[in-house]
Protein backbone atom coordinates (compact mmCIF):
# COMPACT_ATOMS: atom_id res chain seq x y z
CA UNK A 1 0.00 0.00 0.00
CA UNK A 2 1.58 3.34 -0.67
CA UNK A 3 1.44 6.01 1.35
CA UNK A 4 0.68 9.68 0.74
CA UNK A 5 0.65 12.72 2.50
CA UNK A 6 -2.72 13.71 0.24
CA UNK A 7 -4.67 11.62 -2.68
CA UNK A 8 -6.88 13.81 -5.10
CA UNK A 9 -9.23 11.93 -7.47
CA UNK A 10 -9.77 13.60 -10.49
CA UNK A 11 -7.67 16.49 -12.12
CA UNK A 12 -10.26 19.30 -12.52
CA UNK A 13 -9.22 22.67 -12.10
CA UNK A 14 -9.81 22.67 -8.13
CA UNK A 15 -8.04 19.04 -7.79
CA UNK A 16 -5.10 19.66 -9.76
CA UNK A 17 -4.61 23.22 -8.32
CA UNK A 18 -4.42 21.47 -5.26
CA UNK A 19 -2.37 18.81 -5.75
CA UNK A 20 0.31 21.07 -7.42
CA UNK A 21 0.45 23.56 -4.44
CA UNK A 22 0.61 21.08 -2.03
CA UNK A 23 3.48 18.70 -3.61
CA UNK A 24 5.47 21.89 -4.30
CA UNK A 25 5.28 22.51 -0.61
CA UNK A 26 6.91 18.97 0.01
CA UNK A 27 4.14 17.21 0.06
CA UNK A 28 3.50 13.54 -0.62
CA UNK A 29 0.86 13.77 -3.50
CA UNK A 30 -1.20 11.35 -6.09
CA UNK A 31 -3.30 12.73 -8.45
CA UNK A 32 -5.49 10.19 -10.19
CA UNK A 33 -7.27 11.02 -12.91
CA UNK A 34 -9.14 8.53 -15.03
CA UNK A 35 -8.72 9.94 -18.90
CA UNK A 36 -8.38 13.49 -19.22
CA UNK A 37 -5.39 15.13 -18.69
CA UNK A 38 -5.80 18.79 -16.94
CA UNK A 39 -9.72 17.71 -16.20
CA UNK A 40 -12.71 18.54 -18.59
CA UNK A 41 -12.41 22.43 -18.59
CA UNK A 42 -9.37 22.22 -21.26
CA UNK A 43 -10.65 18.47 -22.81
CA UNK A 44 -14.19 18.87 -23.54
CA UNK A 45 -15.94 22.23 -21.95
CA UNK A 46 -14.91 25.95 -21.56
CA UNK A 47 -11.81 25.46 -23.26
CA UNK A 48 -12.45 24.32 -26.87
CA UNK A 49 -16.14 25.03 -26.92
CA UNK A 50 -15.10 29.12 -26.59
CA UNK A 51 -12.35 28.28 -29.24
CA UNK A 52 -15.42 27.17 -31.71
CA UNK A 53 -17.45 29.88 -30.67
CA UNK A 54 -14.32 32.05 -31.58
CA UNK A 55 -14.24 30.95 -35.01
CA UNK A 56 -17.93 31.51 -35.20
CA UNK A 57 -17.57 34.64 -34.24
CA UNK A 58 -14.95 34.99 -37.35
CA UNK A 59 -17.48 33.96 -39.56
CA UNK A 60 -20.35 36.01 -38.53
CA UNK A 61 -18.51 38.42 -38.56
CA UNK A 62 -17.72 38.21 -42.54
CA UNK A 63 -21.21 37.84 -43.55
CA UNK A 64 -21.57 41.71 -42.65
CA UNK A 65 -18.38 42.99 -43.46
CA UNK A 66 -19.60 45.39 -45.59
CA UNK A 67 -21.36 47.20 -42.64
CA UNK A 68 -17.64 47.98 -41.89
CA UNK A 69 -17.08 49.09 -45.49
CA UNK A 70 -14.95 46.13 -46.54
CA UNK A 71 -15.69 43.79 -49.40
CA UNK A 72 -15.02 40.16 -48.40
CA UNK A 73 -15.67 36.96 -50.69
CA UNK A 74 -17.21 34.37 -48.07
CA UNK A 75 -17.48 31.12 -49.42
CA UNK A 76 -18.54 29.29 -46.17
CA UNK A 77 -16.90 27.14 -43.55
CA UNK A 78 -14.70 24.36 -43.72
CA UNK A 79 -15.39 22.85 -40.52
CA UNK A 80 -12.35 20.36 -40.60
CA UNK A 81 -9.96 23.25 -40.38
CA UNK A 82 -12.05 24.89 -37.59
CA UNK A 83 -11.79 21.74 -35.32
CA UNK A 84 -8.22 21.49 -36.25
CA UNK A 85 -8.00 24.58 -34.84
CA UNK A 86 -9.59 23.54 -31.46
CA UNK A 87 -7.57 20.47 -31.50
CA UNK A 88 -4.49 22.46 -31.14
CA UNK A 89 -5.91 24.63 -28.95
CA UNK A 90 -6.39 21.89 -26.61
CA UNK A 91 -3.45 19.46 -27.07
CA UNK A 92 -1.33 23.04 -26.31
CA UNK A 93 -3.55 23.28 -22.93
CA UNK A 94 -2.81 19.20 -22.09
CA UNK A 95 0.79 19.92 -22.91
CA UNK A 96 0.83 22.65 -20.06
CA UNK A 97 -1.13 20.80 -17.70
CA UNK A 98 1.24 17.96 -18.06
CA UNK A 99 4.67 19.97 -17.72
CA UNK A 100 3.41 21.64 -14.18
CA UNK A 101 2.41 17.91 -13.19
CA UNK A 102 5.69 16.62 -14.26
CA UNK A 103 7.68 19.60 -12.62
CA UNK A 104 5.73 19.77 -9.63
CA UNK A 105 7.03 16.73 -8.07
CA UNK A 106 3.50 14.89 -7.00
CA UNK A 107 2.70 11.34 -8.42
CA UNK A 108 0.60 11.69 -11.60
CA UNK A 109 -1.60 8.76 -12.04
CA UNK A 110 -3.79 7.92 -14.95
CA UNK A 111 -6.33 4.81 -13.80
CA UNK A 112 -10.05 4.82 -12.12
CA UNK A 113 -10.21 5.25 -8.64
CA UNK A 114 -12.57 3.54 -6.30
CA UNK A 115 -12.23 3.16 -2.64
CA UNK A 116 -11.21 -0.25 -0.93
CA UNK A 117 -11.52 1.06 2.57
CA UNK A 118 -11.26 3.63 4.99
CA UNK A 119 -8.94 5.77 2.64
CA UNK A 120 -7.83 3.28 0.64
CA UNK A 121 -7.47 3.38 -2.67
CA UNK A 122 -7.35 1.15 -5.90
CA UNK A 123 -6.83 2.44 -8.71
CA UNK A 124 -6.88 0.48 -11.95
CA UNK A 125 -4.51 1.41 -14.91
CA UNK A 126 -5.62 1.07 -19.01
CA UNK A 127 -4.16 -2.15 -19.08
CA UNK A 128 -5.35 -3.60 -15.41
CA UNK A 129 -2.65 -2.97 -13.20
CA UNK A 130 -4.23 -2.01 -9.33
CA UNK A 131 -2.27 0.14 -7.04
CA UNK A 132 -3.35 0.54 -3.75
CA UNK A 133 -2.66 4.09 -2.07
CA UNK A 134 -3.36 5.42 1.48
CA UNK A 135 -3.35 8.91 2.78
CA UNK A 136 -4.54 11.00 5.50
CA UNK A 137 -6.25 13.22 3.51
CA UNK A 138 -8.55 12.62 0.25
CA UNK A 139 -10.05 14.97 -1.98
CA UNK A 140 -12.59 14.05 -4.49
CA UNK A 141 -13.21 15.97 -7.80
CA UNK A 142 -14.27 13.24 -10.31
CA UNK A 143 -16.84 16.00 -12.04
CA UNK A 144 -19.74 15.37 -13.63
CA UNK A 145 -20.86 13.78 -17.32
CA UNK A 146 -23.88 14.82 -19.44
CA UNK A 147 -27.13 13.13 -18.52
CA UNK A 148 -29.27 10.92 -20.40
CA UNK A 149 -32.62 11.82 -21.17
CA UNK A 150 -35.38 8.88 -20.26
CA UNK A 151 -36.66 10.04 -23.48
CA UNK A 152 -38.66 6.91 -25.44
CA UNK A 153 -36.42 5.84 -28.27
CA UNK A 154 -33.18 7.90 -27.29
CA UNK A 155 -31.14 5.37 -27.27
CA UNK A 156 -30.74 3.99 -30.82
CA UNK A 157 -30.49 7.16 -31.85
CA UNK A 158 -27.23 7.65 -30.20
CA UNK A 159 -27.21 11.06 -30.08
CA UNK A 160 -24.15 13.72 -29.71
CA UNK A 161 -23.25 15.11 -26.39
CA UNK A 162 -21.72 18.37 -25.31
CA UNK A 163 -18.44 16.33 -26.09
CA UNK A 164 -19.07 14.45 -29.21
CA UNK A 165 -20.45 17.36 -30.81
CA UNK A 166 -17.21 18.64 -30.97
CA UNK A 167 -15.75 16.25 -32.58
CA UNK A 168 -17.49 16.23 -35.75
CA UNK A 169 -16.40 15.61 -39.01
CA UNK A 170 -18.76 17.44 -41.23
CA UNK A 171 -21.49 20.00 -40.02
CA UNK A 172 -24.67 19.17 -39.59
CA UNK A 173 -27.76 20.24 -41.84
CA UNK A 174 -29.93 20.23 -39.54
CA UNK A 175 -28.82 20.23 -35.81
CA UNK A 176 -31.78 19.64 -33.27
CA UNK A 177 -30.95 20.29 -29.82
CA UNK A 178 -33.07 19.01 -26.73
CA UNK A 179 -32.47 21.77 -23.61
CA UNK A 180 -32.12 25.51 -24.28
CA UNK A 181 -29.74 26.06 -21.20
CA UNK A 182 -26.23 27.28 -21.00
CA UNK A 183 -24.60 24.34 -23.47
CA UNK A 184 -27.89 24.05 -25.65
CA UNK A 185 -27.57 27.54 -26.77
CA UNK A 186 -23.72 28.15 -27.01
CA UNK A 187 -23.91 25.24 -29.58
CA UNK A 188 -26.83 26.43 -31.22
CA UNK A 189 -26.01 29.65 -32.11
CA UNK A 190 -22.44 28.88 -33.32
CA UNK A 191 -23.52 26.34 -35.24
CA UNK A 192 -25.73 28.16 -37.22
CA UNK A 193 -23.12 30.72 -37.84
CA UNK A 194 -20.81 28.10 -38.85
CA UNK A 195 -23.82 27.08 -41.41
CA UNK A 196 -26.22 24.71 -40.17
CA UNK A 197 -29.44 25.39 -40.11
CA UNK A 198 -30.81 24.70 -36.08
CA UNK A 199 -33.60 24.15 -33.95
CA UNK A 200 -34.02 24.13 -30.36
CA UNK A 201 -36.29 22.68 -28.24
CA UNK A 202 -36.63 23.23 -24.39
CA UNK A 203 -39.00 22.55 -21.21
CA UNK A 204 -39.38 25.93 -19.87
CA UNK A 205 -41.71 28.13 -21.55
CA UNK A 206 -39.61 31.40 -21.12
CA UNK A 207 -36.39 31.51 -22.63
CA UNK A 208 -33.22 31.27 -19.89
CA UNK A 209 -35.25 31.21 -17.26
CA UNK A 210 -32.74 32.16 -14.78
CA UNK A 211 -32.16 35.43 -16.26
CA UNK A 212 -33.79 38.60 -16.10
CA UNK A 213 -37.56 38.10 -18.28
CA UNK A 214 -36.53 41.22 -20.74
CA UNK A 215 -32.85 39.61 -20.78
CA UNK A 216 -34.06 36.29 -21.69
CA UNK A 217 -36.64 37.97 -23.84
CA UNK A 218 -33.60 40.22 -25.56
CA UNK A 219 -31.36 36.98 -26.10
CA UNK A 220 -34.15 35.21 -27.56
CA UNK A 221 -34.56 38.32 -30.04
CA UNK A 222 -30.92 37.51 -31.19
CA UNK A 223 -31.46 33.97 -31.97
CA UNK A 224 -34.63 34.49 -34.13
CA UNK A 225 -33.04 37.40 -36.03
CA UNK A 226 -30.21 34.85 -36.75
CA UNK A 227 -32.44 32.12 -37.76
CA UNK A 228 -32.35 29.83 -34.88
CA UNK A 229 -35.71 27.82 -34.39
CA UNK A 230 -36.84 27.88 -31.10
CA UNK A 231 -39.47 25.85 -29.16
CA UNK A 232 -40.18 26.44 -26.02
CA UNK A 233 -42.59 24.74 -23.59
CA UNK A 234 -42.33 21.57 -25.30
CA UNK A 235 -42.44 18.04 -23.38
CA UNK A 236 -40.48 15.08 -25.41
CA UNK A 237 -42.28 12.33 -26.67
CA UNK A 238 -40.54 10.31 -28.98
CA UNK A 239 -37.22 10.14 -30.51
CA UNK A 240 -36.47 8.25 -34.20
CA UNK A 241 -33.57 7.52 -36.28
CA UNK A 242 -30.17 7.51 -36.37
CA UNK A 243 -27.58 10.54 -35.41
CA UNK A 244 -25.76 11.77 -37.94
CA UNK A 245 -28.75 10.91 -40.82
CA UNK A 246 -31.55 11.45 -40.23
CA UNK A 247 -33.61 12.06 -36.88
CA UNK A 248 -37.14 12.32 -36.08
CA UNK A 249 -38.23 14.37 -32.72
CA UNK A 250 -41.92 14.54 -31.35
CA UNK A 251 -42.55 17.04 -29.05
CA UNK A 252 -46.03 18.52 -27.64
CA UNK A 253 -46.23 22.34 -26.83
CA UNK A 254 -49.30 24.19 -26.09
CA UNK A 255 -50.24 24.18 -29.84
CA UNK A 256 -50.43 20.72 -30.01
CA UNK A 257 -48.17 18.00 -31.16
CA UNK A 258 -44.98 18.65 -33.47
CA UNK A 259 -42.07 16.23 -35.81
CA UNK A 260 -39.32 17.86 -36.06
CA UNK A 261 -36.86 16.19 -38.38
CA UNK A 262 -33.42 16.94 -38.86
CA UNK A 263 -29.57 15.02 -39.78
CA UNK A 264 -28.39 15.50 -36.20
CA UNK A 265 -29.48 15.30 -32.51
CA UNK A 266 -27.73 16.51 -29.39
CA UNK A 267 -28.80 15.96 -26.01
CA UNK A 268 -28.20 18.86 -23.46
CA UNK A 269 -30.50 18.77 -20.75
CA UNK A 270 -28.10 18.65 -17.62
CA UNK A 271 -25.38 16.43 -15.97
CA UNK A 272 -25.05 13.85 -13.73
CA UNK A 273 -22.10 13.47 -10.99
CA UNK A 274 -19.55 10.81 -11.54
CA UNK A 275 -19.72 8.89 -8.47
CA UNK A 276 -20.49 5.66 -9.32
CA UNK A 277 -17.24 4.05 -9.50
CA UNK A 278 -15.92 5.32 -6.16
CA UNK A 279 -17.59 2.65 -4.21
CA UNK A 280 -18.34 5.66 -1.48
CA UNK A 281 -19.84 2.57 1.02
CA UNK A 282 -16.67 1.21 1.30
CA UNK A 283 -15.26 4.21 3.00
CA UNK A 284 -18.34 5.85 4.63
CA UNK A 285 -18.52 8.57 2.04
CA UNK A 286 -22.03 10.01 2.27
CA UNK A 287 -24.20 10.86 -1.72
CA UNK A 288 -27.38 13.04 -1.94
CA UNK A 289 -30.49 11.50 -3.43
CA UNK A 290 -29.16 12.72 -6.94
CA UNK A 291 -25.53 10.96 -6.53
CA UNK A 292 -23.71 13.97 -5.08
CA UNK A 293 -21.51 13.76 -2.26
CA UNK A 294 -22.61 15.56 0.68
CA UNK A 295 -20.56 18.49 1.83
CA UNK A 296 -20.51 20.88 4.33
CA UNK A 297 -20.23 24.80 3.72
CA UNK A 298 -16.10 23.94 4.38
CA UNK A 299 -16.63 21.26 2.06
CA UNK A 300 -15.56 18.62 4.18
CA UNK A 301 -17.49 14.86 3.55
CA UNK A 302 -19.05 12.78 6.03
CA UNK A 303 -15.65 11.63 6.57
CA UNK A 304 -12.83 13.29 8.33
CA UNK A 305 -10.30 14.16 6.27
CA UNK A 306 -12.20 13.82 3.20
CA UNK A 307 -12.79 16.90 1.41
CA UNK A 308 -14.77 16.48 -2.18
CA UNK A 309 -14.10 20.12 -4.75
CA UNK A 310 -15.79 20.81 -8.12
CA UNK A 311 -18.74 19.80 -9.82
CA UNK A 312 -18.93 16.83 -8.10
CA UNK A 313 -21.00 18.47 -4.38
CA UNK A 314 -23.43 19.43 -6.33
CA UNK A 315 -22.76 22.92 -6.25
CA UNK A 316 -22.03 25.76 -8.94
CA UNK A 317 -20.91 23.80 -11.95
CA UNK A 318 -18.28 26.51 -13.17
CA UNK A 319 -14.32 26.28 -13.26
CA UNK A 320 -13.86 29.48 -11.56
CA UNK A 321 -16.02 27.75 -8.43
CA UNK A 322 -13.76 24.79 -8.58
CA UNK A 323 -11.08 27.02 -8.02
CA UNK A 324 -12.32 28.79 -5.25
CA UNK A 325 -13.58 25.42 -3.90
CA UNK A 326 -9.78 24.77 -3.78
CA UNK A 327 -8.61 27.64 -2.10
CA UNK A 328 -11.35 26.98 0.59
CA UNK A 329 -10.07 23.40 1.11
CA UNK A 330 -6.39 24.74 1.07
CA UNK A 331 -7.22 27.58 3.50
CA UNK A 332 -8.64 24.77 6.45
CA UNK A 333 -6.16 22.27 5.57
CA UNK A 334 -3.39 24.93 6.82
CA UNK A 335 -5.98 25.69 9.90
CA UNK A 336 -7.33 28.56 8.24
CA UNK A 337 -11.37 28.89 8.40
CA UNK A 338 -13.03 29.46 5.02
CA UNK A 339 -15.99 28.40 3.61
CA UNK A 340 -18.47 28.99 0.50
CA UNK A 341 -20.92 30.83 2.61
CA UNK A 342 -21.90 33.89 0.98
CA UNK A 343 -19.65 33.85 -1.62
CA UNK A 344 -20.32 35.82 -4.59
CA UNK A 345 -20.65 33.38 -7.96
CA UNK A 346 -20.45 35.30 -11.15
CA UNK A 347 -21.05 33.22 -14.43
CA UNK A 348 -20.95 34.41 -18.12
CA UNK A 349 -23.09 32.39 -20.81
CA UNK A 350 -21.06 32.82 -24.27
CA UNK A 351 -23.49 33.38 -26.68
CA UNK A 352 -23.20 36.36 -28.85
CA UNK A 353 -23.85 38.84 -27.11
CA UNK A 354 -22.10 38.04 -23.86
CA UNK A 355 -24.06 37.08 -21.03
CA UNK A 356 -22.76 37.86 -17.36
CA UNK A 357 -24.37 37.93 -14.47
CA UNK A 358 -23.76 38.59 -10.87
CA UNK A 359 -26.14 38.38 -7.94
CA UNK A 360 -29.62 38.74 -7.42
CA UNK A 361 -32.50 39.33 -10.06
CA UNK A 362 -34.90 41.71 -9.86
CA UNK A 363 -37.38 38.96 -8.53
CA UNK A 364 -34.65 37.11 -5.94
CA UNK A 365 -34.29 40.40 -4.55
CA UNK A 366 -38.10 40.80 -3.83
CA UNK A 367 -38.60 37.72 -2.60
CA UNK A 368 -35.22 37.84 -0.40
CA UNK A 369 -37.35 41.36 0.87
CA UNK A 370 -35.70 44.03 -0.43
CA UNK A 371 -37.34 47.08 -1.70
CA UNK A 372 -35.16 47.63 -5.16
CA UNK A 373 -34.54 50.26 -7.47
CA UNK A 374 -33.89 48.49 -10.79
CA UNK A 375 -32.34 50.21 -14.25
CA UNK A 376 -32.06 48.97 -17.74
CA UNK A 377 -29.88 50.51 -20.78
CA UNK A 378 -30.17 49.35 -24.38
CA UNK A 379 -26.90 48.60 -25.85
CA UNK A 380 -27.34 50.42 -28.57
CA UNK A 381 -27.16 53.67 -26.13
CA UNK A 382 -23.56 52.72 -25.35
CA UNK A 383 -20.92 54.70 -27.80
CA UNK A 384 -18.03 51.75 -27.35
CA UNK A 385 -21.19 48.94 -28.96
CA UNK A 386 -22.01 51.63 -31.53
CA UNK A 387 -18.10 51.94 -32.77
CA UNK A 388 -18.12 48.51 -32.56
CA UNK A 389 -21.18 47.54 -34.77
CA UNK A 390 -22.07 45.28 -32.04
CA UNK A 391 -25.69 47.00 -30.50
CA UNK A 392 -27.93 44.04 -29.43
CA UNK A 393 -28.48 43.71 -26.19
CA UNK A 394 -29.33 45.34 -22.73
CA UNK A 395 -27.94 45.72 -19.30
CA UNK A 396 -29.85 45.77 -16.20
CA UNK A 397 -29.43 46.47 -12.75
CA UNK A 398 -31.07 45.67 -9.24
CA UNK A 399 -30.31 48.08 -6.40
CA UNK A 400 -31.19 48.11 -2.48
CA UNK A 401 -33.00 51.09 -1.90
CA UNK A 402 -32.73 52.02 1.56
CA UNK A 403 -28.70 51.68 1.17
CA UNK A 404 -27.74 52.11 -2.17
CA UNK A 405 -26.38 48.37 -2.01
CA UNK A 406 -25.99 46.97 -5.32
CA UNK A 407 -27.47 43.57 -5.62
CA UNK A 408 -26.98 42.56 -8.79
CA UNK A 409 -26.27 42.77 -12.52
CA UNK A 410 -26.91 41.52 -15.76
CA UNK A 411 -24.90 42.32 -19.16
CA UNK A 412 -26.46 41.09 -22.60
CA UNK A 413 -24.13 43.04 -24.35
CA UNK A 414 -20.64 43.14 -26.17
CA UNK A 415 -18.12 41.89 -23.88
CA UNK A 416 -20.94 41.37 -21.01
CA UNK A 417 -18.58 38.88 -18.72
CA UNK A 418 -16.27 41.63 -18.87
CA UNK A 419 -18.66 44.48 -17.48
CA UNK A 420 -19.78 42.00 -15.14
CA UNK A 421 -16.68 41.74 -13.68
CA UNK A 422 -16.11 45.17 -13.19
CA UNK A 423 -19.94 45.04 -11.23
CA UNK A 424 -18.57 42.38 -9.32
CA UNK A 425 -15.66 43.64 -8.14
CA UNK A 426 -17.50 47.07 -6.93
CA UNK A 427 -20.25 44.79 -4.80
CA UNK A 428 -17.11 42.99 -3.07
CA UNK A 429 -15.45 46.46 -2.82
CA UNK A 430 -18.82 47.94 -1.21
CA UNK A 431 -18.91 50.55 -2.98
CA UNK A 432 -22.66 51.78 -3.62
CA UNK A 433 -24.54 52.26 -6.78
CA UNK A 434 -24.10 55.97 -7.01
CA UNK A 435 -20.37 55.55 -6.29
CA UNK A 436 -20.74 53.71 -9.48
CA UNK A 437 -22.42 55.65 -10.88
CA UNK A 438 -19.98 58.68 -10.28
CA UNK A 439 -16.95 56.89 -11.08
CA UNK A 440 -14.47 58.21 -14.17
CA UNK A 441 -14.72 55.87 -16.69
CA UNK A 442 -12.68 55.62 -19.71
CA UNK A 443 -14.50 56.56 -22.89
CA UNK A 444 -15.37 55.35 -24.96
CA UNK A 445 -15.26 51.68 -23.40
CA UNK A 446 -18.27 48.87 -22.66
CA UNK A 447 -17.46 49.37 -18.65
CA UNK A 448 -18.47 52.96 -19.41
CA UNK A 449 -22.15 52.11 -19.55
CA UNK A 450 -22.49 51.41 -15.96
CA UNK A 451 -22.30 55.06 -15.17
CA UNK A 452 -25.17 55.71 -17.65
CA UNK A 453 -26.85 52.37 -15.95
CA UNK A 454 -26.88 53.56 -12.38
CA UNK A 455 -27.77 57.11 -13.19
CA UNK A 456 -31.45 55.17 -14.62
CA UNK A 457 -32.41 53.94 -11.15
CA UNK A 458 -35.98 54.47 -10.72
Amino acid sequence: MLQYDLIVIGGGKGGKTLAVSQARAGRRVALIEKGMIGGSCINVACIPTKTLIQSAKVAELVTRAERFGIRLAFDGVEFASVRQRKDSVVSEMIGRNRKVFDSSGMDFVLGRASFSGLKEIEVTSADGEIRSMTADTIVVNTGTRPAVPAIPGLDPVRPLDSASIQNLDRLPEHLVILGGGVIGCEFAQLFRRLGSRVTMIDRNARFLPREEPEIGSAALGVFQEEGIEVRLGASFEAVAGQSGDSVEVSIRTASGEETIAGTHLLTALGRVPNTGELNAPATGLELDERGYVRVDEFLRTSVPGIWAIGDVTGGPQFTHASLDDYRIVAANLRGESRSTRNRLMPYTIFIDPELGRVGMTEAQARKAGHTVRVATLPAAAVPRAVTMGETQGLLKAVVDEPTDKILGFSGLCAAGGEVMAVVQMAIQGGLSASQVRDTVFSHPTMAEALGDLFSRLD
